[in-house]
């Protein structure tokens, strides 16, 4: 099966295509995961980032992981500066001028989609959600890229699959990964579980945008407390990196956030220890087991292009030109060359840090 159905539009069909060997031991494993997680359950709220229409067909993601709309509004006034910079270096001056006249726009004005140079850029949106069994949610898969040494610093943003990943609704797929695309494409949350304007939302999605792609897997970790499995982190591209947020939480964060002595502050560390020393999928910490999981992110695809940001999306933040024009119509002056004494808690925390730095620069001269 290549597609479904003989008439739909290209941004709606699922193409089913021939596997390199690689894609096809993963696509075996994402079935096996289907008998062993069973149910799929949602990651958590929305995520956003930007995404650059190509000529070629398809969106390319510029930047991704934002946990509102605005935000991403943010990397994409980030985006606009960074271009600005490059083609005055280039000596465009038009080009320097439009990409500064968007970015400034973006300062003062909630903006979901700008064409700059010729080229259009949006603030696109994607569902996460995590495969859950009888023992939790799913940890990551034998097939899943996993680095073999913890790293000396956090990921980067061009270190991440989903940087640079072409959105295009042509793009064929392993079987396993097509049925789960169509699985996710026809879920909706249930009336009376989510705000009616959610679930509202959620039903208009489904024929505004009624095609979908998965991005690259990412992992984060989470902990199991009073019954219920929490995240505690952001998304991280590798298991190895999410185990990495992990042990720089369990060293540096912990012991201040959440006020250890020094008996807790050698447990946690130890427990770091096993972390890079073993590369376990699950640790327990203070009587709390933390596993490393997988999360799925689908982009909704319509006729125009990726799935922007909804009406009911948690969007609490303005502009930061609006807000600095608020700020100063009230009599708020913030002097930002003026710093104010560190608390304890900042210092103790740059204390640490400080410590976790040297701790792996020894191991870099090991």
């Amino acid at each position: 099966m290549s597609e479904l159905g003989e008439n739909v539009p290209s941004y709606q069909k699922v193409r089913v295509g021939v596997q390199e060997p690689a894609a096809a031991v993963a696509d075996v494993d994402a079935w096996k995961a289907r008998e062993h997680y069973p149910d799929l359950l949602g990651g958590g709220g929305p995520l956003f980032g930007v995404a650059l229409e190509l000529e070629t067909g398809g969106w390319e993601t510029l930047t991704f992981g934002d946990a509102t709309p605005q935000s991403a509004r943010e990397g994409l006034s980030s985006v606009m500066r960074r271009r600005a910079a490059n083609a005055a270096k280039a000596g465009d001056a038009d080009a320097q001028a439009e990409f500064l006249r968007a970015a400034e726009r973006l300062d003062h004005e909630v903006v979901d989609e700008l064409t700059v140079v010729g080229s259009r850029y949006r603030v696109l949106r994607a569902e996460p959600y995590i495969r859950m069994g009888p023992t939790g949610p799913e940890p990551p898969r034998p097939s899943d890229p996993d680095p073999v040494k913890p790293k000396s610093g956090p990921s980067r943003e061009e270190d991440r699959p989903v940087t640079g990943f072409v959105i295009d609704p042509l793009t064929e797929s392993g079987m396993s990964e097509a049925i789960l695309r169509v699985e996710l494409l026809s879920r909706v949350p249930k009336r009376g579980l989510v705000p009616a304007d959610v679930h509202r939302d959620a039903e208009a999605a489904q024929h505004t945008h009624p095609g979908g792609l998965l991005l690259p897997v990412e992992f984060m970790t989470v902990e199991y407390v009073d019954g219920d499995w929490r995240s505690t982190a952001a998304t991280s591209p590798t298991p190895q990196a999410a185990r990495d947020t992990l042990a720089l939480y369990l060293r540096v964060l912990a012991p201040v956030l959440e006020g250890l002595d020094n008996e807790a502050r050698v447990a946690y560390a130890e427990a770091a220890d096993r972390l890079d020393a073993e590369r376990p999928h699950e640790i327990e910490v203070g009587g709390k087991p933390i596993r490393v999981v997988r999360v799925e992110r689908l982009v909704r695809i319509g006729p125009d292009g990726p799935e922007g940001p909804r009406p009911s999306d948690f969007d609490p933040d303005p502009p930061i030109g609006v807000i600095t024009e608020r700020d100063r119509a009230q009599g708020v002056d913030i002097d930002y060359d003026e710093r104010p004494e560190p608390s304890e808690a900042v210092t103790e925390m740059s204390r640490l840090m400080r410590l976790e730095e040297e701790r792996k620069a020894r191991l870099r001269d090991d």
